[in-house]
C-alpha cells in the first residue's frame, strides 16, 4: 500500500526541527536565503552537514551552483526572519540586519550560530536536492534557546528536562 503525500507529511510534523536560514550568493541574482527545517550534521571529521531544498525554491542556483553557503542557526526570538525568509520575494534581505561572512555570503546577525560552508557534492532526491557542505567556519555562536517548529508551528522548548 502506497504512502499518501498527506499522511507522510502529517507523521514529519511530530518530528520537532530547529529553523535555519540559508545564505549564499547566486550567480545571476544576487545575495540568496531561504528558510531550512531540513539540516543535519553529517560528519565531525570532516566536518560536514547538509541542507535540503525544494526544487521549485527561487534561488536554487545559489545553492546549487554556488561555490559557498552559509547555515544561520535561529535563535526562538527570529520568528519573524523564519518567516522573512520562508516567502518568495525578491528581496528578502531588505532591512534585515547581516554582514558578508569571509566566504561572502550573509551571517544573519542574532543566530545562536553560524556555519560558512564550501559546497561538497550536490545528489538529487525525489523533489528535493541534498547539498552536502564542508564547514570552513563557525562563527558567533551565542546562548539561548533555539527557533523549534513542530506540527506546522513555532513552539518554544520550555526549558531542560
Amino acid at each position: 500500500m502506497a504512502v499518501s503525500e498527506a499522511s507522510f507529511r502529517n507523521a514529519l510534523a511530530r518530528f520537532a526541527s530547529g529553523v535555519t536560514v540559508v545564505t549564499g550568493v547566486s550567480p545571476t541574482n544576487g545575495l540568496a536565503g531561504v528558510t531550512a527545517t531540513a539540516f543535519s550534521s553529517v560528519s565531525l571529521d570532516p566536518p560536514l552537514v547538509l541542507v535540503c531544498l525544494g526544487k521549485e525554491t527561487v534561488c536554487l542556483n545559489a545553492f546549487t551552483e554556488g561555490a559557498h553557503f552559509t547555515v544561520n542557526i535561529l535563535s526562538s526570538g527570529q520568528k519573524d526572519l523564519s518567516d522573512t525568509f520562508a516567502r518568495r520575494s525578491k528581496d528578502k534581505f531588505a532591512g534585515v540586519d547581516y554582514r558578508l561572512g569571509e566566504n561572502g555570503c550573509p551571517q544573519l546577525s542574532g543566530c545562536l550560530a553560524v556555519l560558512e560552508c564550501a559546497r561538497d557534492e550536490v545528489y538529487e532526491g525525489g523533489d528535493h536536492w541534498v547539498i552536502l557542505g564542508r564547514v570552513d567556519k563557525v562563527d558567533a555562536v551565542s546562548p539561548g534557546d533555539p527557533l523549534i517548529h513542530f506540527c506546522g508551528a513555532y513552539r518554544d522548548i520550555g526549558g531542560p528536562l
